[in-house]
């Protein structure tokens, strides 16, 4: 049975929230703000985490920040009623796996959280999508049975997309989290590391996975 850990100070949403998923086959833990999050997170091990933005005294957001800058990688899918597309970009550049705006159908909810854990359960040491396999122990990447090496950018910059499969990543986002947020130099650097990157994952003649959308940025996904 996953664990999962849901934090929101309104009661009554908790409550609600904590019963669906329990309904659904969750062992559900829940905490009322940030820093009795973060002690659920290292006592009780959670596989998910699904977290309020607006809280007092710790929000989501400065909670988020504290789980990632400890390099814990639990995933994490916040809730807010902040629905403008600069929250949302905030949210994920901080490190959110998905974002879900209230209010929302609980059958949403359900689903969303099958989805991130599909991408982690099963296998804790390693990222996938489709054949695109990368192995967070040893960095090297799998395309099905092919196996290719990384450079340290390479492999944050496939770690970042393996993390957000069929998200539309900014050109912005992406350069923060791969090249750090005092990054100021010429921003071409990021195609021709997503061309290495590519080269890499379709050397074996496979299709590509990482997509240009144009005027945005990137987005990691199978060709229509």
């Amino acid at each position: 049975m996953e664990r999962v850990l849901i934090v929101d100070d309104d009661a009554k949403l908790l409550r609600m929230l904590q019963r669906t998923l329990v309904y659904e086959g969750f062992d559900v833990t829940t905490a009322a703000d940030g820093e009795e999050a973060l002690n659920a997170v290292y006592d009780r091990r959670p596989s998910l985490l699904i977290l309020d933005w607006m809280m007092p005294h710790m929000d989501g957001m400065e909670t988020l920040r504290a789980l990632r800058g400890q390099e814990n990688d639990i995933p994490v899918l916040m809730l807010t009623a902040r629905d403008a597309v600069e929250d949302r970009v905030e949210g994920l550049e901080e490190g959110a796996d998905d974002y879900l705006v209230k209010p929302f159908a609980p059958t949403e909810l359900v689903a969303r959280v099958r989805a991130l854990l599909r991408r982690t359960v099963g296998n804790a040491n390693a990222a996938t999508f489709a054949d695109l396999r990368l192995d967070l122990e040893t960095r090297q990447g799998w395309r099905g049975e092919r196996r290719f090496d990384l450079t340290a950018t390479e492999y944050e910059l496939l770690r970042l997309f393996l993390r957000h499969p069929e998200q539309a990543l900014s050109r912005s986002q992406i350069l923060t989290h791969v090249w750090g947020a005092d990054f100021y130099g010429n921003e071409n650097i990021l195609d021709v590391y997503v061309g290495y990157v590519r080269k890499k994952t379709e050397a074996g003649g496979e299709p590509r996975l990482i997509q240009t959308l144009r005027g945005v940025g990137y987005v990691l996904r199978e060709e229509s």
